[in-house]
């Protein structure tokens, strides 16, 4: 998978509360950090209505945990949608990088989207969909 010209970036620098038993940053932390992108990044191209309208959910995460990040040292986050949504699914890719370069984390999550007035699902509207496909 090809990363676009332009995906959503945001810097995040690990914490002593971050790390676990081992010293470095906790799978669970990782998750946590996904799902702070995928919401960042809704909030950054979204209208006001949609963000008014709609909910995303996450239904799945495949995570490739590939180096350690320790506390102190910084990643560069990565998130894009590279396809069409199916149906209510719309799935995300999501990369840190450390400061050489080097992929510590990737995935792949899928979200649905849900009305927030009726919280069911819906099919992704395209107007929706159409900021985070560029």
């Amino acid at each position: 998978m090809t990363v676009p010209a332009r995906p959503f970036e945001k810097t995040i620098t690990a914490t002593a509360a971050d790390a676990d038993e081992l010293g470095h940053v906790n799978n669970a932390v990782w998750v946590r950090w996904i799902q702070d992108m995928a919401t960042a990044h809704w909030e950054a191209a979204a209208p006001a209505e949609h963000q008014a309208a709609y909910v995303w959910v996450v239904i799945r995460h495949e995570i490739d945990y590939l180096r350690a990040l320790l506390p102190g040292e910084t990643v560069t986050g990565r998130t894009w949608v590279a396809e069409a949504p199916k149906g209510a699914r719309f799935d995300r890719h999501v990369e840190f990088a450390g400061d050489d370069g080097k992929l510590r984390v990737k995935a792949r999550t899928t979200w649905a989207i849900l009305d927030k007035a009726t919280g069911r699902p819906l099919r992704v509207p395209p107007e929706v969909a159409a900021p985070f496909l560029r």
